[in-house]
């Protein structure tokens, strides 16, 4: 919705009027609808207006915050407005097919069909909320035009609900109901323009980002104390040689063999993304978080005091002085040399407190876990946190044996390459070396390796102390805060909410598909990557809509749901020759209604056309 000026000249006197209007598909394409008149809203400033008509439209689709609620001009204008809409549904209105001229017709029910049948839940739903977060004139604010920002809507629903490639994508968008739902036809678009799509949104990507996080922290009221940052990465498909970021590195998609990019995403404790950025694909993790607080306070107002959680792969003192000179805190895991300094500590069961972990709603197969902890403070004014888990221990130890069986092996391919001189340059061999030492940093720390020149052979040999230290320590973490006002079951719990990042990087991999990447050009890349990063803004939208009623369900689980609810065109063959279609939306079923209603959501996809044509044989 968006307010309109009109103006009228009248016995040489202008008369200015605002009316908020809304755009509506039509059989011959987007149309403005007339809501209310608002009479004249010059005295105010023109920044309010905008604000005034996204009040109202919150308000109408329940969405309203707790400052609407106490707005008596808001609460006024909706009154009126639903007065309308309860005039217009009181009219009667006849269900039997009419001529053009409203004289009944007859039907012949044998020769009804139905035809164009197209998916229209998921994309009703996706599209709702890409209105509710004001994507559209998000974009357009940024001098996109409607073209673009309707394009850059289609392919965004698309990463939400049926990930295909630019190529694959339009023949998926004419599947769908959304040539209905936005009034334009889809039927000659092909992948060319969906490019040029990606090259408009590129520049724009920050102010797209701040925007859309300001408008969801006023929607659904968001936490700004806590900041959740990690990373992933997401491979290439070919050798991609005009992208420089495309590197090779640690690859958490297990696809060493592939250039890949790192992704950095920083989120609330409420799973909204608040800021990313994409990095070269051999980036360090720790190297990468003065340029993510950066990030993050151009897109939002870093609060004083906010607590930064990370995990240990940035827990460097470098690391954690940034942190302090923004004068924020952090809650990290510390790495594992530090950890295995508090061994006694582990094993003194004195002072640990039980904490029950809930399985996530999500996951019914997960069960509960208990956790012990234990605070014991430092000289350093740092505050350390003992975590040991029970059911941990088997994990750590089944991955400590998995990955010492196949250095081993390794260690015994490479001595056997020395032994039969396929080896015999001592730099390479230490190269060789260095290599497993690289690949199996887990357990490499427990064998010291080294190449005797003499004796032209490669010696291992076993730390047996550090291995039975590493023993002790399984199922066991260590957490460090520079806060002071919490307990070791909030930190602990505190420092649980980067499992939210985990979650956000397994929604855009699956079912954002955000891998692998074919584009070559650098800013495709990136504006792929931004593409399921929008999707995963309405992803989270939609299920914290949901969780907030205390339904605990995934977009997954919803999208599978809505399916059911189609388009479709009805014919109806008349006696005298002529044919009716009728263009419209199924009636839900149930469940779908329900999600609807949960979702506050008008189950009317479009408004139903009709259209006349002359009957033909086949009909």
């Amino acid at each position: 919705m968006y307010i309109r000026k009109s103006s009228r000249i009248y016995n040489g006197k202008t008369y200015t009027n605002y009316v908020l209007v809304e755009s509506v598909a039509t059989e011959k394409g987007p149309r403005q609808k007339t809501i209310c008149s608002l009479g004249d809203l010059s005295p105010r400033p023109r920044e309010e207006w905008l604000k005034l008509a996204r009040k109202i439209e919150n308000a109408l689709v329940g969405q309203d915050d707790l400052l609407a609620r106490d707005d008596d001009e808001v609460a006024e204008i909706v009154g009126r407005v639903r007065a309308k809409q309860a005039h217009a549904r009181s009219e009667p209105a006849s269900s039997l097919p009419r001529t053009r001229s409203g004289e009944l017709i007859k039907v012949d029910p044998s020769r009804v069909s139905t035809e164009q049948h197209r998916e229209a839940g998921p994309v009703h739903v996706g599209y709702q909320f890409w209105q509710r977060l004001g994507l559209d004139h998000i974009l357009r604010d940024c001098g996109l035009s409607e073209a673009v920002c309707r394009l850059a809507c289609v392919m965004t629903l698309n990463r939400l609900i049926a990930p295909a490639s630019e190529h694959a994508m339009p023949a998926w968008i004419r599947r769908t109901a959304l040539a209905d739902i936005l009034g334009v036809s889809f039927d000659a678009l092909e992948e060319d323009p969906l490019y040029q799509v990606l090259d408009k949104l590129h520049p724009h990507r920050a102010t797209i980002e701040a925007a859309l996080i300001e408008r969801e922290r006023s929607l659904f009221n968001l936490d700004q104390t806590i900041y959740l940052y990690d990373l992933t990465s997401t491979y290439f498909e070919g050798l991609c040689a005009a992208n420089p970021k495309s590197k090779r590195g640690h690859s958490r998609d297990h696809r060493s063999d592939c250039k890949q990019l790192v992704v950095g995403l920083v989120l609330n404790r409420d799973g909204f993304a608040l800021a990313h950025e994409i990095f070269a694909g051999n980036t360090r993790d720790h190297l990468t978080l003065g340029t993510m607080i950066d990030r993050l306070s151009e897109r939002v107002e870093l609060k004083e005091g906010a607590t930064v959680v990370v995990d240990r792969g940035m827990a460097f003192d470098s690391n954690l002085a940034e942190i302090t000179a923004r004068k924020l805190h952090y809650i990290v895991a510390s790495r594992q040399p530090e950890r295995n300094r508090w061994l006694a500590e582990f094993e003194d069961t004195d002072g640990f407190v039980p904490v029950l972990r809930e399985p996530s709603p999500l996951n019914p197969a997960q069960k509960k876990t208990m956790i012990e902890v234990k605070v014991c403070a430092d000289t350093d004014a740092q505050t350390y946190v003992l975590c040991r888990s029970e059911q941990r221990i088997a994990k750590d130890r089944a991955i400590r044996v998995k990955q010492e069986a196949r250095l081993l092996a390794d260690i015994e391919k490479l001595s056997l390459r020395v032994a039969n001189k396929q080896l015999v340059k001592a730099e390479k061999i230490n190269q060789a070396i260095g290599r497993l030492r690289e690949r199996y940093p887990r357990v490499a720390r427990y064998y010291r390796l080294s190449h005797d020149e003499k004796t032209a052979t490669l010696v291992s040999s076993f730390d047996a102390d550090k291995h039975l230290t590493a023993e002790k320590l399984d199922g066991c973490y260590l957490l460090k805060t520079d806060r002071k006002d919490l307990t070791a079951d909030e930190i602990w719990r505190v420092y649980t909410l980067l499992t939210r990042a985990e979650d956000a990087f397994r929604d855009m991999k699956s079912p954002l598909v955000i891998r692998p990447i074919f584009h070559h050009k650098e800013h495709r890349a990136d504006s792929h990557i931004f593409l399921c990063l929008l999707a995963y803004h309405l992803l989270t939208a939609i299920e914290k809509t949901m969780l907030d009623q205390g339904i605990h369900t995934s977009w997954a689980s919803l999208r599978d749901t809505l399916k059911t609810h189609q388009v479709c065109t009805v014919v109806l063959p008349t006696d005298d020759g002529a044919c009716l279609r009728i263009r419209r939306a199924a009636t839900p079923e149930a469940d779908v209604q329900q999600i609807y209603r949960n979702l506050a959501i008008a189950p009317q996809v479009i408004t139903p056309t009709h259209t006349w044509t002359q009957s033909s044989n086949s009909d």
